[in-house]
C-alpha cells in the first residue's frame, strides 16, 4: 500500500493550511464528515476474534479494521487490501488530518512458530551491512519502475530482544531520494504460536524521541491470548516459520515505509515553500489514484 506518500502529502496540505488537531473547521466538509465517522476506543481490544488483547490507554486511542480501513484507503487513497489491518493506533489528540499526525499499524502474519535461539548471537552491525547493500543494489529497479531511491542510512535504534516476553522491537532511518527530512520506521513484533504480530509507526526521523518514549508502553498494550502465545507452541501440531530473529529484522528491508510509498519530497516542498491551501481534498485524493493506477502496485515483498 502506498500509505506513506499519501498520508505525508495530506498532513503537508494541512500543516501549509495551518491545520492542527483541533483545527477542524478548516478541513473541507467531505473530508470532516469522514473523520467525525471515525469511532475511536479505549480500554481493552478484543483483535482477530480471540488472537490478542489490546489494551488502549487514556493518551491513545485505537481504530478497528473497518475504520482503519477507511483512513488508510478513503483518507489516504491506498488501494483496498486483500486483508484488512487489525487496526490502527494514534495518540490521544489527533486525527489521521493532524499535521503532526503519526499512527502504529497493526498487522498478523501467519508464517509460524518463529525460533528465537539465534536472537542472542546476532551481529546487527554485520546484519545492518548486508541489508544496505541489499537496498542500495535495489534501487536500479526502483528507478526504472519510477520510484525515489531509498538509503537505509543506519539503526535509529538497534534491535533489542526480549526473551522472556518474546518481544522485538528496532527502528530504522531511511532517507527517500533527495528529501531533506528522513524518515523514520519503529518496528515492533511480538511472536507469538503460530505467527507474529506487526506493529510499525513511520513518522519524520525528529518524532524519534517522541515515539522511543511511547514504546514501552505500546510494547506493553498487546499480547496474545492464551492458547495463542509463544509458551504453548505444540511441535507436534505447531508449523514452525522457515526464518529466525535475524531473518525477521532484514526480511523486509524496508518495512512499513515502503508501503508508506513515495515522492515524500512534495511534502517537504510544501512545508518549506507553503504555497498549497487545500482547494478540493477529493480532487487531489482523485489525481493521485490515477497516478497509483499508471505506476501499478508498490506492495512489499520479502526482500525488499
Amino acid at each position: 500500500m502506498k500509505i506513506r506518500f499519501v498520508i505525508l502529502l495530506l498532513t503537508g496540505l494541512l500543516a501549509a493550511a495551518g491545520v492542527h488537531a483541533q483545527d477542524t473547521n478548516a478541513l473541507p466538509p467531505e473530508l470532516l464528515k469522514t473523520l467525525n465517522s471515525l469511532k475511536y476506543q479505549q480500554g481493552q481490544i478484543d483483535l482477530r476474534n480471540g488472537l490478542a488483547t489490546l489494551n488502549v490507554p487514556k493518551d491513545f486511542n485505537f481504530l478497528g479494521p473497518d475504520d482503519a480501513e477507511i483512513v488508510l484507503v478513503k483518507l489516504w487513497g491506498n488501494p483496498p487490501s486483500k486483508d484488512k489491518p487489525l487496526g490502527l493506533l494514534i495518540p490521544a489528540g489527533m486525527t489521521p488530518a493532524s499535521s503532526n499526525a503519526w499512527v502504529v499499524t497493526i498487522e498478523y502474519t501467519e508464517d509460524g512458530y518463529v525460533k528465537d535461539n539465534d536472537a542472542s548471537k546476532i551481529d546487527y552491525d554485520k546484519l545492518l551491512k548486508q541489508m544496505q547493500q541489499r537496498v542500495a543494489d535495489e534501487n536500479k529497479a526502483r528507478q526504472n519502475q519510477g520510484y525515489q531511491t531509498v538509503t537505509l542510512v543506519g539503526w535509529a535504534e538497534p534491535p533489542h530482544y526480549d526473551a522472556a516476553t518474546h518481544k522485538l522491537y528496532w527502528a530504522k532511518d531511511l532517507k527517500f531520494g533527495d528529501d531533506q527530512v528522513d524518515t523514520l520506521n519503529y518496528c515492533i513484533r511480538i511472536l507469538g504460536r503460530r505467527g507474529v504480530l506487526e506493529l510499525d509507526a513511520v513518522s519524520a526521523l525528529g518524532q524519534l524521541d517522541e515515539i522511543h518514549q511511547q514504546a514501552p508502553d505500546i510494547l506493553g498494550m498487546v499480547d496474545f491470548k492464551e492458547g495463542n502465545r509463544y509458551a504453548d507452541f505444540d511441535p507436534k501440531v505447531d508449523k514452525v516459520a522457515k526464518y529466525g530473529i535475524a531473518a525477521l529484522v532484514a526480511g523486509g528491508v524496508l518495512g512499513a515505509a515502503a508501503k508508506f510509498g513515495l515522492l515524500k519530497v512534495i511534502w517537504v516542498a510544501i512545508l518549506a515553500a507553503k504555497k498549497f491551501v487545500i482547494i478540493g481534498f477529493v480532487a487531489v485524493v482523485a489525481f493521485f489514484k490515477k497516478l497509483f493506477n499508471r505506476k501499478g502496485s508498490n506492495q512489499v515483498t520479502p526482500g525488499s
